[in-house]
């Protein structure tokens, strides 16, 4: 099963880079961590969202399960996204993680979405999200594993 991160943004900051890079190498082979960088519309287009929206569609594979990263959703625990992902391996699915650019993600799109996932009410850099995702789904599989490298509250 493969893991797409479809983020909007194609110059992404060396030291995220390094942070993804890093993230995405300690996935198992059976397991690979994508990212698939999608062109952002240009800010004065009208309706950039609807643009990109469709770049995204485009850019997943037949099949997949798509999650709509969205601050205004409900957040999930780690716990629970490694119960998701242990549910997602079951089904042999690629999963694809969709980020939004500056104007975040286009409402037609959201609905489109086959879940949705928040880490926060807090708003991030969307080059950030991509980091971030990458080290929770990371934790995720760790715990389902039962390797040491998360040791979450108790």
């Amino acid at each position: 099963m493969k893991l797409n991160v479809v983020s909007v943004g194609t110059r992404m900051p060396a030291w995220l880079g390094q942070g993804w890079s890093d993230y995405a190498k300690r996935m198992p082979p059976h397991l690979p961590l994508a990212l698939i960088e999608i062109e952002a519309s240009a800010p004065q287009k009208p309706q950039p969202a609807q643009i990109e929206a469709e770049r995204i569609r485009r850019a997943c594979p037949e099949r997949a399960h798509c999650v709509a990263l969205h601050a205004s959703t409900r957040p999930w625990a780690t716990e629970h996204l490694a119960l998701q992902l242990a549910q997602w391996c079951q089904t042999g699915d690629p999963v694809c993680f969709w980020i939004g650019g500056a104007d975040g993600l286009d409402e037609a799109l959201l609905r489109q979405a086959d879940q949705t996932w928040s880490l926060g009410p807090a708003i991030f850099p969307h080059m950030l999200v991509r980091v971030l995702v990458a080290e929770q789904l990371y934790r995720a599989w760790t715990i389902n594993q039962g390797h040491p490298y998360h040791r979450g509250a108790s």
